[in-house]
């Protein structure tokens, strides 16, 4: 009763006129800012934090979190249209969806995506707050080791699950930690690496890596590859494209994919440093994996689009679930979001839900409008936002680096934080040149300070170190860090395993599969055609 009771009171709360017209900006800039090829929600979020600087906070965090879903389906947009997502976390929808768009099934795709999100947004926000209450007073006995052990865990995932070598996302994560020791020592109150700059006592602000590395960095990155020679794109969506709405046997394709795909997003978002882009990838594989023609993936699977789009959506959901209630950031995205709880003077973590409860719950109670908005306006605006991407780069690069700039000096007037953004804009370039993870670092940046300061407070008490084997919670977490670190040792027998076992079936059914595909393809141009023609769609 004392959920529900916070959650009317949290509805009510948002019903203002004033935080709903935010909310639907922050929708609304969201997609956009997804829509635009290489930007993304963690560069829009970092982009635009400054300038929420002077809203009241639960207006400024309600029209964020719009911005960082609105984001997540932006770049469903241009993955579909122009074969380049917005983020990572749309490559599947890049597979799947361009084809379909080749195709001229566009509209179904895009429409299918909308339907996907919105189902599992609103289903896991009913998670989260389900969840959030129940983890953060389980949090709330935490200790100084619980939480240490919690944080190394969130790193050795984000490690263990960046690219294909650990090495490198070891790398990234320590960059992040270098970053993050500039300032004053917490334990002795001796300056480090402040090179006797006065700017640098109180640390490198979150604010300036973050735009740097993600908004200026992706600009640099596109610039190097050529996208300024790029015209606009040539892919329209108008009624002469293709239907827009869906057919019956796609609707009935979807629904499996989309009920698997919400649990599996929901609860990879919760775990720190897995987020919307593996919870994407291994939906994708799963429904590869159990559809009974996986040839047609690559294709213009509409399951390819509905699983993984369900996935990553209930996974930026359910990484809201550690930043609310443990303070520490599930993905690249919540990392700035926890940027902007800083800014605004308020500390997450288990105390945040009975501290400030207006503001707790009037964030969650936001994701239930922002999902009913999110829905209309993506289905009945899709033209609109589709025409963004045939905006070419070479009139977006010039402004988003003015607003990067514009941003960084906004917050607190430094032209130092200024020449911050632009040296971390040159690092981010040559990360994604060499394959590092500009996001390991920013989450490396924010849990570092947070990793060396419960585990100087763990030291301090009394056993010291062994307190991390004395106590049940610790020694749960020390297991759950076996697991992590034993992944990358599991991956590839079990990867050696399943392609002997599967091999010899794959090839005594190749002709009759290939045979078929040559026949139907389901969803395909010609086989919607029969359906429409019959009466099915």
């Amino acid at each position: 009763m004392d959920i529900f009771a916070n959650l009317v009171n949290g509805i009510i709360g948002v019903l203002s006129p004033t935080t709903l017209l935010f909310l639907g900006v922050g929708v609304l800039v969201g997609m956009f800012v997804g829509a635009i090829p290489g930007l993304g929600a963690s560069a829009g979020l970092a982009i635009l934090l400054p300038l929420t600087f002077g809203l009241e906070p639960t207006t400024a965090i309600v029209m964020l979190a719009a911005v960082y879903y609105g984001a997540m389906y932006g770049n469903t947009i241009t993955a579909v249209l122009i074969n380049t997502p917005g983020d990572s976390a749309g490559v599947p929808a890049t597979l799947e969806g361009h084809p379909l768009a080749k195709q001229g099934r566009a509209g179904p795709a895009l429409v299918v995506a909308a339907i996907a999100s919105f189902i599992a947004g609103t289903v896991a926000v009913v998670l989260l707050t389900i969840t959030a209450p129940l983890m953060a007073g389980v949090a709330s006995s935490f200790g100084p080791p619980e939480l240490f052990l919690l944080v190394v865990i969130g790193l050795l995932t984000l490690i263990v699950l960046v690219g294909r070598n650990w090495l490198r996302g070891l790398l990234s994560v320590l960059i992040g930690f270098a970053i993050g020791t500039v300032g004053i020592d917490v334990g002795g109150g001796a300056q480090r690496y402040t090179f006797g700059s006065t700017e640098l006592i109180n640390g490198i602000h979150f604010i300036p890596v973050a735009i740097g590395l993600f908004g200026l960095g992706e600009v640099l990155w596109t610039l190097y590859r050529g996208g300024h020679r790029d015209g606009a794109s040539p892919m329209r969506l108008n009624r002469r494209s293709g239907p827009f709405w869906p057919s019956r046997q796609e609707w009935r394709q979807a629904r499996s994919p989309i009920a698997r795909g919400t649990p599996l997003g929901f609860v990879l978002g919760v775990i720190p440093g897995a987020g919307a882009t593996v919870a994407s990838l291994i939906s994708y594989s799963v429904e590869k994996g159990l559809s009974k023609r996986p040839q047609r993936f690559g294709k213009g699977a509409i399951e390819g689009m509905a699983g993984p789009e369900s996935a990553n959506n209930a996974a930026a959901t359910g990484a809201m679930v550690p930043l609310l209630t443990l303070g520490i950031p599930g993905s690249a995205s919540t990392a700035v979001l926890l940027g902007g709880f800083l800014m605004w003077g308020l500390q997450p973590g288990p105390l945040l839900m009975t501290q400030e409860p207006e503001f707790a719950w009037g964030l969650i109670s936001s994701m239930y409008l922002g999902n009913v908005m999110l829905l209309l306006v993506s289905v009945f605006c899709i033209p609109l936002f589709a025409a963004v991407t045939r905006t070419p780069f070479r009139t977006l690069g010039p402004l988003v680096i003015l607003l990067c700039a514009f941003g960084t000096f906004a917050v607190n007037g430094s032209v130092v934080e200024v020449g911050i953004m632009f040296a971390c804009g040159v690092l981010g370039f040559f990360m994604r040149m060499y394959g590092l993870a500009p996001a390991a670092t920013v989450i490396a940046l924010v849990l570092g300070p947070i990793a060396e300061e419960t585990l100087r407070q763990t030291l301090l008490l009394d056993g010291g170190m062994t307190l991390f084997v004395q106590r049940t919670p610790s020694l749960v977490m020390l297991f759950v860090m076996a697991l992590v670190l034993c992944l990358p040792l599991l991956g590839t027998p079990l990867k050696r395993t399943a392609a002997r076992v599967a091999g010899p079936s794959r090839r005594a059914g190749a002709a009759a599969d290939a045979e078929a595909a040559e026949a139907e393809e389901d969803g395909g141009p010609e086989s919607v055609r029969r359906q429409e023609a019959s009466g099915g769609g």
